[in-house]
């Protein structure tokens, strides 16, 4: 309320003097008010400057978040496509050489079958199969 200060000798009451702003001086066009308008004019636009600049950097540290928020999300879905990539590799091998051990062992079983009813007969190949398959 530095106006209020300069223009004391402006009579008028104290509840006019509470409602008036500076603004309100303009009347008086003195050469201390022009002065003191221009700083004003020049701490306002200081003022503007400032908040346009902080609103730009918000702006800039908010992409930027988002941006790492992005970068995280990708980072995690190509970790999560991995190891569901490395699983089921793994399954897969896994059945893979069960499935062998499997042929394996009725292979094992037939030769055995046959050898045994060889002795016993020999009952056909179907037979032996037909056996196999009940077991």
């Amino acid at each position: 309320m530095a106006h209020e200060k300069r223009f004391q000798g402006i009579p008028m009451s104290k509840s006019m003097r509470g409602l008036c702003k500076e603004e309100d001086y303009v009347f008086l066009g003195t050469s201390e008010r022009t002065e003191g308008a221009v700083a004003l004019g020049d701490d306002w636009r200081d003022r503007k400057e400032e908040r346009v600049r902080r609103r730009l950097e918000q702006e800039q540290q908010e992409k930027k978040r988002l941006r790492e928020i992005e970068e995280s999300k990708k980072e995690k879905e190509q970790q999560w496509r991995t190891h569901v990539a490395e699983l089921t590799s793994s399954q897969e091998k896994t059945l893979q050489d069960r499935l062998a051990r499997l042929r394996r062992f009725r292979e094992f079983q037939k030769k055995v079958m046959e050898e045994e009813s060889g002795e016993e007969g020999a009952p056909s190949s179907q037979a032996v199969n037909q056996l196999l398959t009940r077991m």
